[in-house]
């Protein structure tokens, strides 16, 4: 990891992240992304299972590992599990600090029923004992990869643990489930701001990012320190951090709070953010430490910079330009998941990639019926030549 990428975004404010979003943000996607970004951000992998990274067969582990693969370019990254099993999460998280990962984020709001059915994902919210047992299970696995001396984040320090989360299951409950999470002191709680029955069928509301924030600043009380280097051989590494707040690592909480140094849980909102000035405006209004983007990104892989070329889709440059990357990244998908993903998952991009430009239906249809990069490549190529005519 390039220590300048990871200052730079956690001095950042406010903070920035691409959402985890399963068959989209992956490491082909991720990778586009990071090229062709100017703004600092913190990237997240997809969701993957804690469990089955444990205990699946080693072919099963195998695909699961190709979910946590990487390129140094994402740096920050962090990787996100699903459990219902504290055990299962610690292993995980351990690997995770191991394979180098900036941080690990637990999934605490996904509505897929499968998922649910294991006790994890959005079911947590109905089980908080539970929840804050995987989150102080999260702690102890970066903890104890920390302590092993082959672990890759040594030289960085223990690597912080977040929460990805929505404000209740069937009815708004962030009044009482918010204050079970800050108990166990995350570095982040990331809020979806709507309920897992609401899924995304109404507005994210963002004043309830606003009452987060109240909650935390009423909880999390102690003064704050812009100190990051606490002597005795101590140092804290965190992604999270910007100017004026951080969180102790996990070995370090009570010496903190013997030095009466403080820290908050920073509280980051997601949910029908546009672009990145949306997501300022929205974190200026309501206080919150930073804000996540999710749907933002389909089709628009420079979500992430300040160059505004691309964005007119009735220019000739800038749509020759946008089937470039559609190439490229489809190229990616194929070298990284040839024979472990179906090239079905890349398509889901193409209508994105498309639009808005005059006269791409016909070659919307023409690429849902490729089965590779080179037939893609053929294919555009093929409409640029008449689109440039």
């Amino acid at each position: 990891m390039k220590k300048s990428h990871f200052a730079k975004a956690s001095r950042d404010k406010p903070i920035l992240c691409l959402a985890p979003m399963a068959d989209v943000t992956d490491a082909a996607f991720r990778f586009i992304i990071s090229k062709y970004s100017t703004i600092p951000h913190i990237t997240y992998t997809e969701f993957v299972s804690a469990d089955g990274l444990v205990r699946a067969p080693e072919e099963g582990r195998r695909k699961l590992l190709k979910d946590l693969e990487y390129s140094e370019i994402e740096h920050p990254i962090v990787a996100q599990f699903f459990t219902s099993k504290p055990e299962m999460m610690e292993k995980a998280a351990a690997l995770a600090a191991e394979l180098g990962f900036d941080g690990v984020d637990i999934n605490m709001g996904c509505p897929d029923k499968s998922i649910e059915k294991q006790g994890a994902g959005a079911a947590l919210m109905k089980n908080p004992s539970l929840a804050r047992e995987i989150i102080a299970a999260a702690k102890r696995g970066v903890q104890n990869s920390y302590n092993d001396r082959h672990c890759n984040s040594k030289k960085y320090g223990v690597i912080p643990v977040s929460v990805k989360t929505r404000l209740g299951y069937n009815k708004d409950e962030l009044e009482a489930w918010l204050p079970e999470l800050l108990a166990e002191n995350p570095a982040a709680i990331i809020i979806h701001a709507r309920t897992r029955k609401e899924m995304s069928k109404v507005p994210a509301r963002w004043e309830r990012i606003k009452r987060a924030v109240e909650i935390r600043d009423k909880i999390q009380t102690s003064p704050l320190s812009p100190l990051l280097d606490l002597g005795e051989g101590k140092h804290i590494s965190n992604i999270y951090n910007s100017d004026s707040s951080f969180f102790p690592s996990p070995d370090q909480g009570e010496g903190h709070a013997k030095r009466g140094v403080g820290f908050r849980t920073l509280i980051i909102g997601n949910g029908d953010v546009a672009d990145t000035d949306d997501a300022r405006r929205k974190c200026e209004e309501t206080g919150a430490d930073g804000a996540m983007l999710g749907r933002a990104v389909f089709g628009n892989p420079w979500l992430f910079s300040n160059s505004r070329e691309l964005e007119n889709r009735e220019d000739q440059e800038a749509v020759k330009k946008i089937l470039e990357i559609l190439i490229e990244h489809t190229k990616l998908f194929e070298q990284k998941f040839m024979g472990v993903k179906s090239f079905a998952i890349m398509k889901k991009h193409f209508k994105s990639y498309l639009s808005g430009i005059t006269g791409a239906k016909d070659l919307k249809e023409k690429l849902m019926l490729t089965n590779n990069a080179s037939e893609v490549e053929r294919v555009v190529n093929d409409f640029l030549v008449l689109y440039n005519k």
